[in-house]
């Protein structure tokens, strides 16, 4: 008895050497086909066609292949080179907005007297009850406790505590901090106190003073902390009270504390 396999591959051989006689046979020129021969391509034809057929379907799924195998990695390839390049721009988007901030920072330190040293915010005071932020350089870079913080548009704060590389700043919006001030056109004075949000109170301005909503309020130099001059912010509010010796004046502070990224420290 012949096996499966035995017989599978006797009938593959016989198919072979048949199509190989025919494809001699019909190579002959001035052949004409005829009898037994007739016959043969007759019943050889369509499987010769099925296997071209076959060959062509299976060559072209391969190229395909290929082809979207080849698209794929150049997708991810090309992504890749767009997402380098969306961080490139946005990276010289950054540096474009931080070398305008260092012009303004340079600008204020060579046209206003002393000594500053720039400083990083590194940190912020997450608690609503404190208004703090940490900042990279302390003792090591000459810094000392209470001194002024500051940036072109105004006063920030002043340091209370500094260790060798760090410092915090006590932001003048915090309830705890007091500057003596006064308004830029009268010359009333008082003292600015934070109020714990991103205002302040001008307190201890007398009654009979004349200040108006849109008035400056600037440092006086008398606190012996901040130089004389800086600008804090403009009136908001003001309210008279017949019974109150002084008058309740809101400010808006001139420095947005909530974008806030570099700082001046004035060295005394």
């Amino acid at each position: 008895m012949f096996s499966r396999r035995m017989l599978i591959a006797v009938g593959i051989g016989l198919f072979v050497a048949i199509n190989l006689i025919v494809i001699s046979l019909t190579s002959r020129q001035n052949f004409d086909v005829q009898g037994p021969e007739n016959v043969l391509i007759t019943l050889t034809a369509p499987f010769q066609l099925a296997v071209q057929r076959s060959v062509y379907f299976v060559s072209t799924v391969w190229k395909n292949y290929f082809a979207c195998v080849s698209a794929a990695r150049e997708n991810t390839v090309l992504k890749q080179q767009l997402t380098l390049a969306e961080q490139i721009e946005n990276q010289n988007r950054e540096l474009t907005v931080e070398n305008a901030r260092l012009k303004k920072f340079l600008a204020f330190s060579s046209t206003a007297s002393g000594t500053y040293v720039a400083a990083r915010v590194i940190a912020r005071d997450p608690s609503p009850w404190f208004k703090t932020l940490m900042i990279d350089k302390g003792e090591r870079h000459g810094l000392k406790k209470n001194a002024p913080i500051l940036v072109p548009e105004g006063i920030v704060g002043q340091i209370t505590k500094v260790s060798p590389n760090f410092s915090r700043v006590l932001l003048i919006t915090d309830r705890n901090s007091a500057v003596d001030a006064l308004v830029q056109t009268t010359r009333a004075r008082g003292m600015v106190k934070g109020n714990g949000d991103s205002s302040c109170s001008f307190v201890y301005a007398l009654r009979k003073e004349k200040i108006q909503a849109g008035e400056v309020i600037v440092s006086s130099g008398l606190d012996q902390v901040f130089p004389k001059g800086l600008k804090i912010g403009t009136v908001l509010a003001v309210k008279k009270d017949h019974s109150h010796l002084f008058q309740d004046i809101i400010i808006q502070t001139s420095v947005d504390f909530d974008k806030l990224e570099e700082v001046l420290v004035y060295k005394q």
